[in-house]
């Protein structure tokens, strides 16, 4: 079944590699209203979802991530639109350079092929995945967690249900309708036909696909993001990005982990810091230097830190300057995220040219470390590995480029 499977995602791309701009944009179009029809559909399957996931125990950062609404339908939807309003990357060329030889040397903008997105709990994958995989050529075989299952089948069934009405094939959006192990082992072996595989969830999951696939893996890891305090932070600003950083979503990967203070301003900022985090029911793991500003801390060992909690949890540290910022990041952050709060122009740009991050921010929340927030209509994922693509995934990240040379002639001396 799998083999079978995808030979025709293959097969399929192949078709959609050749389509015009104007037909991908209507599709998409219309594959975004049909959501908003068939929400109550989406609803009833992840309501089912959402039963067995509560029967089975699931933790409330996995059930928040399953979690289908009338917003949540909303924005995949508004992604779609938005992935419309994009230019299709697709064909499109570069100058490179002319030789002294007079060979002419471009390069395009291609279809990576087919991708094969292996997710946990987030049925919103499934929307964002094949919309973005459609606008830019590519074919997408979608493997979710069973938890998951009955919502990604249901997504599925209404942008396949598009597909057909535009006699276009329904496996250039492809579910695996099984959830097994063995299945998706099997899958991870399609070299031949697959030419990415895209692996979002624990670090679990991650690290077996990594270990497992004969396919190229770009991997998403977990989100361990840090805000920075610097000594030239305005207070308010800083209370400001951590309540949203930490608390506005528990169970996303761009969500606050990791507070980390500068000596000079924590007796100023830590007060305000601790009876924020109260307010919110945030709890508090500490280093022992940091701790003492906190009601019923946890204290931690300064080894300890690097957890991603993906709750109303975090750890605090006090560090002597910037250089030891950047060596508490270099040590237990993730490459996913990293914030600093300062008015000091000259350290924040020694910050983003410093940390090892695929997003870094000034004086900005973590939580808009996220494709449509950075314009991109909707994300494949955040890419923690620096290979081609490194943060979140937008339509670029799903093309490769090559070369194009246009002689008059030349042969080779």
């Amino acid at each position: 079944m799998i083999k079978e499977l995808a030979q025709n995602a293959a097969k399929a791309a192949k078709v959609l590699a050749v389509l015009d701009e104007k037909t991908k944009n209507q599709v998409l179009q219309d594959m975004a209203d049909a959501l908003r029809t068939n929400a109550e559909v989406i609803y009833a399957a992840n309501k089912m979802d959402l039963a067995q996931a509560e029967k089975d125990g699931l933790g409330a950062a996995m059930i928040d991530r399953l979690t289908l609404n009338e917003e949540r339908v909303e924005s995949m939807a508004a992604g779609i639109e938005t992935i419309v309003s994009l230019p299709d990357p697709a064909g499109l060329e570069r100058v490179v350079g002319e030789r002294p030889n007079g060979l002419k040397i471009s390069k395009m903008r291609i279809p990576l092929g087919v991708v094969c997105m292996i997710y946990e709990a987030r049925p919103n994958v499934t929307a964002d995945a094949g919309a973005l995989c459609f606008k830019s050529g590519n074919g997408v075989i979608l493997r979710g967690g069973k938890e998951a299952l009955g919502s990604s089948k249901a997504i599925a069934a209404v942008l396949q249900d598009v597909l057909q009405k535009h006699n276009l094939p329904v496996e250039l959006i492809t579910v695996v309708p099984d959830p097994d192990r063995e299945l998706m082992m099997e899958l991870m072996q399609q070299d031949e036909y697959i030419d990415v595989i895209i692996p979002r969830g624990g670090e679990g999951l991650i690290r077996h696909v990594t270990d497992n696939s004969k396919i190229p893996v770009i991997q998403h890891f977990k989100g361990v993001c840090h805000l920075y305090i610097d000594k030239d932070a305005d207070l308010q600003t800083a209370i400001d990005l951590l309540v949203n950083g930490k608390t506005h979503r528990t169970g996303v990967c761009n969500a606050l982990e990791g507070l980390i203070v500068h000596k000079d301003i924590a007796d100023s900022f830590l007060p305000l810091a601790a009876a924020a985090l109260q307010s919110k029911q945030v709890k508090i793991n500490a280093s022992a230097k940091a701790a003492g500003y906190f009601e019923n801390p946890t204290v931690i060992e300064d080894d300890a830190f690097g957890e991603e909690y993906l709750d109303l949890e975090i750890a605090v540290g006090i560090v002597d300057d910037l250089d030891a910022a950047f060596e508490h990041i270099s040590r237990f952050g993730s490459h996913h995220t990293e914030v600093i709060c300062t008015k000091n122009e000259l350290t924040a740009k020694r910050f983003q040219r410093t940390v090892d991050a695929s997003v870094v921010m000034v004086n900005a929340s973590s939580r808009f470390s996220d494709g449509s927030e950075l314009g991109l209509g909707a994300e494949i994922g955040i890419a923690t590995t620096k290979l081609h693509a490194y943060g979140p995934m937008g339509l670029e990240s799903l093309t490769a480029e090559k070369y194009l040379v246009s002689g008059t002639g030349q042969v080779r001396a």
